[in-house]
C-alpha cells in the first residue's frame, strides 16, 4: 500500500475496503392451467439451470452454456457458467411454495454463497434471479416470523440486513433479474445489486408501511440513492408498486423488456449484460466498482482521491501490459485478473 501513501490521511477509512484487492392466487385453476404452468417452470428451470429435459410434445430445453458446475441447495440454486460464458455465476431463488420469500435458511444459504463468490477470483459477473416463474421475492418469509418469538424477529432481521450489505459490497458486478414481483425485502435486495433489469410485467414496491413497519434492510437508504429522496418517500410512505414500465422512467432499474413465454427475459438481458462485462479486465473493473461506490458517498474532492487510489491499483498488474500489447498487435487481449 506504500503507493497509497500520497493520499494521506484523507483515505484511512478507505484503505481496507481498497485491500481486498489481489489484484397471492386465488382463483381454482383447471387441469389445463396446471399443465401449461408446470410446463412453463420446467422449460424456464432448464433454461436457468442447464439441464435439459422432455417438456411436453417432445420439446427439449437447455441453457446456452455447454456446461456447468452446480451447488446450492433446495432452496438456492448457484450456477457457475462454463464455456464462452466462464466467469458468470447465476444464483436462482428457488421457494415456490413460499413465493421465494427470504426464511433463515433462505439467509443462511445465501450468506454462505456471497462468502464463496467473494473469495473466488475467477468469478467476474454475478446475475440474482428466480427460478419460480413471475416471482423474484416476495420479502420477508411472514409464515416463518409469525411462529418467532419477538426476542427472534431483531436478530433475524439483522442477518438478513447484513446479507443484502454483503450483497452491495461484493467487488465484482451484480446485476438483478427481476422477472416477477419484488417486494420489501426482494426489492431491498435488487437495491443492493450494481444494475437492474426487469420485465414490463414485474411488480416492485417497499410495502412494509401496510404492515406497519419500515424497510429494515436498506430500503430507506438505497432507494433515494437510486431514485432521489422525494421520489423514495412517495413510494416508501403510499406503500405503492410500481411496474416495470414505470420503474424505468423513474430510474429505479436499468433497462425494462418485454416479457416472454417462458418468463425469463430480464434474466436473458441480465445474461446478455453480462457477457459485456466479462471480456473486460477483471482488476479494472472491480477498482471502477469500489472507486464509484465510495466516491459516490464522500465529496468530490475526496472522489477523485480514492479514484486515484483506485487506479494506483492497476498499474502494476500484467493485465494492464496484455491490454497494451492488445491493442498494438491489434488482437483481443486476454486477460487474466494478474
Amino acid at each position: 500500500m506504500a503507493h497509497l501513501a500520497g493520499c494521506g490521511s484523507l483515505l484511512r477509512p478507505y484503505w481496507s475496503a481498497l485491500c481486498f484487492c489481489p489484484y397471492v392466487n386465488v382463483l381454482r385453476p383447471s387441469a389445463v392451467m396446471v399443465q401449461t404452468a408446470l410446463r412453463a417452470q420446467a422449460k424456464r428451470h432448464c433454461l436457468l439451470t442447464g439441464c435439459v429435459v422432455e417438456c411436453g410434445a417432445g420439446r427439449r430445453y437447455n441453457s446456452t452454456s455447454s456446461e456447468a458446475k452446480h451447488s446450492g441447495g433446495d432452496d438456492l440454486s448457484v450456477r457457475y457458467l462454463d464455456g464462452e460464458d466462464s466467469g458468470i455465476v447465476v444464483v436462482g431463488i428457488n421457494r415456490p411454495k413460499a413465493k421465494n420469500a427470504i426464511s433463515k435458511n433462505l439467509v443462511k444459504m445465501m450468506s454462505e454463497t456471497v462468502e464463496n463468490v467473494r473469495g473466488n477470483k475467477s468469478i467476474r459477473t454475478v446475475i440474482l434471479c428466480s427460478l419460480v416463474p413471475g416471482i423474484f421475492c416476495a420479502g420477508a418469509d411472514l409464515k416463518e416470523r409469525s411462529k418467532m418469538h419477538p426476542s427472534e424477529v431483531g436478530p433475524f432481521v439483522s442477518k438478513a440486513r447484513a446479507l443484502i450489505n454483503e450483497i452491495g459490497t461484493l467487488p465484482v458486478p451484480t446485476i438483478a433479474a427481476i422477472d416477477g414481483v419484488a417486494l420489501g425485502g426482494g426489492l431491498e435486495m435488487a437495491l443492493a445489486c450494481d444494475i437492474r433489469i426487469a420485465a414490463s410485467t414485474a411488480k416492485m414496491g417497499l410495502v412494509e408501511t401496510k404492515l406497519a413497519i419500515i424497510p429494515g434492510a436498506g430500503g430507506t437508504q438505497r432507494l433515494p440513492r437510486v431514485i432521489g429522496m422525494a421520489l423514495a418517500k412517495e413510494l416508501i410512505f403510499s406503500g405503492r408498486t410500481v411496474d416495470g414500465v414505470e420503474a424505468k422512467s423513474l430510474g429505479l432499474v436499468n433497462h425494462v423488456v418485454e416479457q416472454n413465454e417462458v418468463g425469463d427475459a430480464a434474466y436473458r438481458r441480465a445474461l446478455d449484460l453480462a457477457r459485456e462485462f466479462i471480456p473486460q479486465g477483471p482488476i479494472a473493473v472491480r477498482m471502477a466498482k469500489l472507486a464509484i461506490n465510495r466516491g459516490i458517498e464522500v465529496d468530490l474532492a475526496t472522489g477523485l482521491a480514492i479514484e486515484e487510489a483506485c487506479y494506483a491499483q492497476v498499474i502494476p498488474t500484467k493485465d494492464r501490459i496484455e491490454g497494451l500489447n492488445a491493442f498494438k498487435e491489434k488482437r483481443p487481449p486476454r486477460f487474466k485478473g494478474e
